[in-house]
């Protein structure tokens, strides 16, 4: 029985006996390449050859592709030649990385939007793994949709004040909460009443908002809260400054050209409006109201900024001079590595992405505008002055 059992053994394992591709007959093995890998050889033709697995060759090239991807170092490290490179992987730009949903569902997240080139990505985060993201042409309504449809409603979502965004995350989200970023209503402080104020107004104001990073309780939010006020009641008559149109008087550039008259002090107001709408639509201090409740939500949007948006420049910096579609993959590869479920690479990859050929771009010969074409044509005249010239390029005629 045990010689029935070695018997059936010998003849159920697969024996490695490649034949030849000139006549078909059996190789032998003869040696190793420099690699290491089996020589063989047929003893009818002499032809020579090594085998090799495609599935292994396609995984050490598509590992070299997402390391070299996902660092700064350069092509010619990963093979003989920065050509050879390119031409091993050129397949491996096929391959699209998916997100796989983990069914946690966190307290808060994160919403941005960064740009490059024309596109715009927007990235969902929840201050530790990216958790999606959409590709657009620029922030709007149906962008954040597309993206916002896709995730479960949070507690709390800490936006930058795009708005968009907010009014998205209103009508999809009507039970969230939104936490303005201090770090944008900061930057929002510079932009309207500059660094270094000169009217007495816009240094208090200026001194409120700097204020707001020092606030860590709800006592201190209140009290915060009532210096902007008595800086209103304050300034309530400095805020109301008309300017009347006069004629042969220099106009803002803001202005209609058939409104007679306008806000003196249009800055100090934006400014003084970006707080009371904030403070109005209580998205202030959000973070501290859900803090009671026993819920850590941040108030910046900084783990954001400092890490998708930080690595995605960094990505385009190193990795300059990409195709746009290429510049786009190694971004959704990117993001794809930062998400919390993010696996093995080599696993979303199937033998069609190998199997795949790229497109050829051919350039229409009649790609001018139509009534241009069917004028002069497309094609060089001599009529044009565009026939071969011969003799000495230098004689007078």
């Amino acid at each position: 029985m045990v010689e029935h059992a070695l018997e059936a053994c010998s003849v159920s394992v697969p024996r490695n006996h490649p034949r030849c591709g000139v006549c078909a007959n059996k190789l032998v093995k003869n040696g190793q390449t420099t690699a290491g890998r089996t020589r063989w050889r047929c003893k009818h033709c002499g032809a020579s050859t090594s085998q090799s697995r495609t599935d292994i060759s396609r995984k050490a090239e598509f590992t070299s592709f997402i390391s070299w991807l996902t660092s700064t170092r350069a092509r010619g490290e990963f093979a003989t030649s920065t050509r050879t490179f390119t031409r091993q992987t050129q397949w491996c730009w096929n391959v699209i990385p998916t997100v796989t949903a983990t069914g946690e569902v966190h307290d808060q997240i994160m919403l941005d939007g960064t740009y490059f080139n024309g596109w715009c990505v927007l990235i969902a985060h929840t201050g530790k793994h990216a958790i999606d993201w959409q590709w657009c042409d620029q922030e709007k309504t149906a962008s954040w949709t597309a993206l916002i449809r896709r995730i479960p409603a949070r507690v709390a979502a800490i936006v930058d004040g795009n708005g968009p965004l907010t009014t998205t995350i209103k009508r999809l989200w009507p039970g969230t909460r939104i936490q303005r970023c201090h770090f944008h209503v900061r930057q929002a402080a510079n932009k309207h009443l500059t660094r270094r104020p000169n009217l007495p107004a816009n240094k208090e104001l200026l001194a409120i908002y700097t204020m707001l990073t020092d606030v860590s309780t709800l006592e201190q939010a209140a009290a915060w809260t009532g210096e902007f006020a008595g800086w209103e009641a304050k300034w309530e008559a400095f805020l109301k400054h008309r300017t009347t149109a006069q004629s042969g008087a220099p106009r803002p550039s803001y202005v209609r050209p058939g409104q007679h008259w306008w806000y003196t002090h249009l800055r100090t107001r934006r400014a003084w409006k970006l707080v009371a709408g904030l403070i109005r639509d209580d998205q202030l201090f959000t973070w501290l109201e859900l803090a009671e409740e026993g819920l850590v939500i941040a108030k910046t949007t900084n783990a954001l900024e400092g890490g998708p948006n930080k690595a995605i420049k960094d990505f385009l910096r190193h990795h300059r001079g990409l195709p746009v579609e290429h510049a786009r993959r190694g971004v959704d590869w990117l993001l794809y590595r930062q998400t919390e479920a993010a696996s093995d690479p080599w696993e979303l990859v199937t033998p069609s992405a190998w199997a795949k050929k790229p497109e050829r771009r051919l350039v229409r010969p009649d790609s001018g505008r139509s009534e241009t074409t069917s004028l002069y044509g497309t094609s060089f005249s001599i009529e044009d002055g565009n026939g071969i010239q011969k003799g000495w390029g230098g004689r007078s005629r």
